[in-house]
């Protein structure tokens, strides 16, 4: 059995941004790869939507100058033959300032021939707010009776 394209490409993404070997995962995307990382792009630039190789392996070097991968956990995985959908667990540390910071994604990713032709990741985007060291005001909920 061959190894599933999810796993190729998880490695060459963590080694591009902690090693900054961007070589291997270049030949892992499609040149019209869909790609959005959804969460507050106005405190992470890198994050929203983009369309194209150059424009995912600029996110990618993006994130690489910001944090490295300390640690990640699958908490769950479903493999198709050309796709895969996961929730995981990342522990990274912002390189500014050293601080930790821990959050969840679910992350759904579609491939043709090995290559990544799209990439869809939801961001516990609450949880990162506040670690990134901004308050969240909700408004006052009221109890009746």
């Amino acid at each position: 059995m061959t190894e599933h394209s999810l796993w190729r490409f998880s490695r060459a993404l963590h080694r591009a941004i902690n090693d900054r070997h961007f070589e291997d995962i270049e030949a892992l995307i499609d040149e019209d790869v869909e790609w959005a990382l959804n969460g507050p792009i106005d405190m992470f630039p890198f994050l929203g939507a983009r369309q194209g190789k150059d424009a995912v392996l600029d996110v990618i070097r993006q994130f690489a100058d910001n944090f490295q991968v300390r640690r990640f956990d699958r908490e769950s995985i479903m493999l198709g033959v050309d796709s895969a959908a996961s929730m995981l667990r990342y522990s990274l540390t912002a390189l500014d300032s050293s601080k930790p910071i821990s959050l969840r994604v679910a992350q759904f990713a579609q491939f043709r021939a090995g290559k990544l032709t799209s990439m869809r990741v939801l961001i516990d985007t609450f949880d990162l707010v506040e670690q990134a060291g901004r308050a969240i005001h909700l408004p006052k909920m009221t109890s009746v009776g």
